[in-house]
């Protein structure tokens, strides 16, 4: 009788069982030769990203800075034109709102005060505002120079006075010489040692 050899067909059945495990796995060691780099080089780059992006060296970030305060100056500077444009902005030293110095036909000094405005009484008890633009005449440009500094001290002792008048006051021709001579005392009241000539009113509106 001849027998079976059940043993060299199970070892021939585990051959052939082994042969795709062993493919099975030269596939897995195939990805992970290839994940295992891609992952390495995703993330040197990220990395690499990042220094270049937030850690940005002191003269890079400097630069930015600089760059950003440019920006906002001009930004600003583009922010006062248009002021100036609307008559929004007085501009340094624009008349009527600083003191003027000049000299006059014969030497003498002539100082024009900023306009004054102050509101005054009325008989039937409404507000009205007076507005006054004075210049004061002294012998030259030097003592007119002086009172420069005394600018504060007269429009101090005239916006006082001022305060006090109505509007009929000043109405007509002897109301404005009443009202120039009593400007003239209050500003030589101000300025003593130094004198005052006179006090021209070059403008006076009441509204």
């Amino acid at each position: 009788m001849s027998e079976k050899k059940e043993p060299e067909s199970e070892a021939g059945g585990e051959g052939a069982e082994g042969a795709p495990a062993k493919k099975k796995l030269a596939g897995k060691q195939l990805i992970l030769f290839i994940v295992a780099p891609a992952v390495l080089l995703l993330g040197g780059g990220g990395a690499a990203a990042w220094f270049l992006v937030f850690n940005k060296p002191p003269a890079a970030a400097g630069a930015a800075d600089a760059k950003g305060e440019e920006k906002k100056d001009k930004e600003k500077d583009k922010k006062k034109e248009k002021d100036k444009e609307k008559g929004g902005e007085k501009k340094e030293g624009e008349p009527g709102q600083v003191p003027v110095l000049g000299e006059g036909p014969n030497g003498e000094g002539l100082l024009t005060l900023p306009d004054i405005l102050v509101n005054i009484a009325t008989s039937s008890d409404r507000p009205a505002y007076l507005k006054l633009k004075i210049t004061l005449k002294t012998a030259d440009t030097e003592v007119a120079a002086a009172l420069e500094a005394a600018v504060p001290m007269i429009k101090d002792q005239l916006t006082g006075f001022l305060r006090e008048l109505r509007t009929e006051d000043v109405a007509g021709s002897a109301g404005y010489q009443r009202l120039q001579l009593e400007l003239l005392k209050r500003v030589n009241l101000a300025v003593a040692p130094a004198k005052v000539e006179a006090v021209l009113i070059e403008e006076m509106l009441v509204n």
